[in-house]
């Protein structure tokens, strides 16, 4: 059967791009091996689907190519996901820090592309695995697609796979293959916005603090954030954590700070100024978590009154809790991250359609792409401004 545009993966980018090329009047269909379509949306953000962020821009993301979303960024912003959210009716709220959330449930969002698509006679098949793929003569142009419900032909493909995170999802490096087939540039993959690992005597040590959250500052070479870590039996974890990991490599160190903003040193100083005979650990308790100061202060020594710390023991204490590093052993993976870092080169596709430059009618759209954005609703958004362009030219 003949189609316009074929796209490949019904996640968040494919479906976006199908609506928009359905409502040029395109003949689109969107195949799918999953046996439902967006499952990632239906599982993103606890179940309400972060889907953009007030305050979108290039640094939000990373790329080897730094530049290459801006344009996509600019056209398609989300102030203009949000109005079709607004024109669906869908209720949510700012969860802070610019983070929009469904107020009910992510199916929101998902039922809304649907419907788009729906309004734009676009055929959805999921359940259809993609055995072969071929270029048709150049005379011409399009593909020829092989598939468990049979041939498909079409003028564009486009490959909106996504990565290799959460494969229980159904996520697969399908698309990599299908760029790799059409000798395209990939370039090294990662789990990303994933939890650290420890090993050894930290791991013991968190292990007895796993479900425990405070507000810390983590700093690796690369980049630093202010947000929640949570204490797992693995390791470490919260949105600090998988914010950091997006710049952190196997083997290098991350920096935390269990008091952002704060002094430690003046605190002591002040405490022991004021010749309060409490112990340390009872005065930390009240601005930090207690079961964390007790166990923090057990690797450090037994807590004793203020006034009995000396300018060596500060220095420790601030070390400690100020300044304590740690190698992470790895990450979780595929199987926990929210995102895979690496994908497509972009140097291999337009900025502005998406199509690439040595195959025409070949478009990489998402994930796939080599562009990971933050937490926070910053993939959605690139997610949606890619599919949209895309779907401009398709």
């Amino acid at each position: 059967m003949q189609y316009d545009v074929i796209i490949i993966g019904a996640g968040a980018a494919g479906l976006m791009c199908a609506a928009t090329a359905g409502r040029r009047g395109r003949k689109v269909l969107v195949l799918d091996h999953a046996n439902k379509v967006g499952k990632k949306i239906l599982m993103s953000g606890g179940g309400r689907c972060n889907f953009t962020n007030l305050d979108v821009s290039a640094d939000n993301y990373l790329s080897h190519n730094p530049h290459f979303c801006k344009s996509a960024l600019s056209r398609y912003t989300q102030w203009d996901f949000i109005a079709l959210v607004n024109q669906h009716g869908i209720p949510y709220h700012d969860k802070g820090q610019g983070q929009l959330f469904c107020d009910n449930k992510a199916s929101d969002i998902l039922t809304m592309l649907l419907a788009e698509c729906e309004q734009a006679k676009v055929v959805i098949r999921n359940h259809c695995t993609i055995e072969k793929i071929a270029a048709l003569p150049a005379t011409t142009q399009g593909f020829e697609l092989q598939t468990s419900a049979g041939k498909y032909r079409c003028e564009s493909l486009v490959v909106a796979t996504g990565g290799l995170s959460i494969p229980t999802m159904g996520a697969s490096g399908f698309g990599y293959k299908i760029a790799e087939q059409f000798g395209l540039r990939t370039l090294e993959r990662s789990a990303s916005l994933v939890p650290f690992t420890l090993s050894g005597h930290w791991q013991e040590k968190v292990k007895l603090l796993s479900g425990i959250s405070l507000k810390v500052r983590i700093e690796s070479r690369r980049g630093a954030f202010v947000d929640d870590l949570l204490f797992t039996h693995r390791g470490l974890s919260g949105p600090a954590v998988l914010q950091i990991s997006n710049y952190w490599q196997l083997g290098e160190e991350v920096h935390i700070d269990f008091l952002p903003g704060q002094s430690l040193r003046e605190s002591i100083l002040n405490w022991q100024q004021q010749k309060t005979r409490q112990e340390l650990k009872t005065l930390l308790a009240q601005i930090l978590p207690k079961r964390f100061v007790q166990s923090w202060l057990d690797a450090f020594s037994e807590s004793k009154a203020v006034c009995s710390y000396t300018a060596q023991d500060i220095n420790a204490l601030e070390q400690l809790f100020q300044h304590w590093t740690i190698t992470p052993s790895g990450t979780e993976g595929y199987r926990t991250a929210e995102v895979t870092r690496g994908g497509v080169d972009t140097n291999e596709v337009s900025s502005k359609t998406f199509e690439t430059k040595s195959m025409p009618g070949l478009y990489f759209v998402g994930e796939v792409l080599d562009v990971t954005g933050w937490l926070g609703g910053y993939n959605f958004q690139w997610a949606w401004a890619s599919g949209w362009c895309a779907g401009g030219y398709v």
